[in-house]
C-alpha cells in the first residue's frame, strides 16, 4: 500500500514534469496522510489543459452517504480496481496524477517496524497514478477526493513491503489522464517501476505519527 509521502518539490519542477504552463508554489510536505489535501494534475475538459488542484486524500464515492469510507479507500489495488463499484466509475473517466518527492513503507524488524523513504535514484519528483472523485452533499456541500493505485513490488521494494504505488513514465501521462483511453492500454500502465531507477534508505520513527511534517522525516537514518 501507499499511506504516507511527501511533496518538496519546487513549482517549476512539477510544472516542468506534468507541462504546466504554471504551478502553484506548495509549502513543502515531509509526512503527507490521509485524509489531508494532496496536489493532483487532472484534465480539465472544458479548457483542454491539464490542471493542478487538490484533493481529499481517501476516495469518496460519488453515491456513498458515509464520508468515513474515504478514510478506507487510499489505495486501490490495480488488480481489481476496474472491477469494485467504490473505484470503477472513477477509473473509467476520473484519473489524476499525484505528485512525490518519495513515498514510506515500513519493513517489520525484529518485532516492531522500520520506516524507509522511497523515492527516484536522481532525487527527482514523480507521478503516482490516481483517480478523483466528486462527491455532494444534500446539504449542497462538495468534496473533491482521490485515491492511489497500487501494484507489487519491483525488485529493490519488495525487500521492505510487498506493494508500492503504480508510478507512471512520463510519456504515458497523457494517456493515464484521457478519459478516452482504452481500458486494455490503462491496465498496461499498472505495473510495477524499473527497480534500478529506484532508490530506498531507513529513516526515523518520527514518520510514524502524522502530526510530525518536518524534514527530519525525510532525513536518511544514521
Amino acid at each position: 500500500m501507499c499511506g504516507r509521502f511527501s511533496l518538496t518539490s519546487s513549482a517549476e519542477e512539477l510544472a516542468t514534469l506534468f507541462d504546466l504552463d504554471a504551478a502553484p508554489e506548495l509549502p513543502p510536505r515531509y509526512n503527507i496522510a490521509p485524509t489531508q489535501l494532496v496536489a493532483a494534475v487532472r484534465f480539465n475538459s472544458d479548457s483542454g489543459q491539464r490542471e493542478m488542484t487538490l484533493f481529499r486524500w481517501g476516495l469518496i464515492p460519488f453515491w456513498s452517504k458515509d464520508l468515513a469510507i474515504g478514510s478506507r479507500l487510499i489505495n486501490a489495488r490495480s488488480e481489481t480496481v476496474a472491477e469494485k463499484p467504490a473505484f470503477r466509475a472513477a477509473f473509467k473517466s476520473r484519473r489524476c496524477l499525484i505528485p512525490a518527492s518519495g513515498f514510506y513503507e515500513w519493513q517489520k524488524q525484529n518485532g516492531g517496524k522500520q520506516p524507509h523513504l522511497i523515492g527516484m535514484e536522481d532525487g527527482k519528483p514523480f507521478a503516482m497514478a490516481g483517480m478523483w472523485e466528486h462527491w455532494e452533499g444534500g446539504d449542497g456541500s462538495i468534496i473533491e477526493s482521490c485515491t492511489i493505485l497500487t501494484t507489487t513490488a519491483n525488485k529493490m521494494i519488495e525487500r521492505v513491503h510487498n506493494r508500492m504505488p503504480v508510478i507512471l513514465d512520463r510519456q504515458d501521462f497523457s494517456d493515464w489522464l484521457d478519459p478516452a483511453t482504452a481500458t486494455g492500454i490503462l491496465h498496461h500502465l499498472l505495473r510495477p517501476y524499473p527497480a534500478e531507477e529506484m532508490m530506498a534508505y531507513p529513516v526515523s520513527t518520527i514518520v510514524n505519527s502524522p502530526v510530525n511534517d518536518v524534514p527530519a522525516c525525510v532525513e536518511p537514518l544514521i
